[in-house]
């Protein structure tokens, strides 16, 4: 019960902090990222969190110990500990999945979909708020 306030509460102030950060170009994480294809549209894994983790602004994506994680990119060079993801389940309830970064260190990964071989430059929309 209380795990469920705290995630509530993360959630909403990570609502707050996209609001106050909408539309705002954040630093850039890494000028490349590793895809499955050249719009990196196709989940390159599956994974499992074996942590939580809150997201620090809105660039990134709250995770859930438990929830199933979608991996889109792996980002290279001074970002290579963060990947680029979606997360699925319940905790988004009605809302669609949005995509964001997290630290790689936080899922393991149970399934590989398509290899991430194929190297794409990052643009402003990979680390703008929407």
């Amino acid at each position: 019960m209380a795990n469920t306030r705290l995630w509530a509460r993360a959630a909403l102030l990570g609502a707050l902090l996209g609001l106050l950060q909408g539309g705002r170009q954040l630093g850039k994480l890494a000028e490349k990222k590793l895809c499955a294809d050249a719009d990196c549209s196709h989940p390159i894994s599956i994974a499992v969190a074996v942590q939580d983790y809150i997201a620090p602004d809105c660039r990134f994506i709250p995770i859930q110990r438990g929830q199933v994680v979608y991996v889109f990119s792996k980002l290279k060079g001074r970002g290579q500990l963060f990947w680029g993801g979606s997360v699925q389940g319940d905790y988004y309830g009605e809302h669609p999945a949005r995509l964001g970064f997290f630290p790689s260190s936080v899922v393991q990964e149970s399934q590989y979909l398509k290899p991430g071989k194929v190297e794409v430059k990052t643009d402003q929309w990979d680390f703008s708020c929407q």
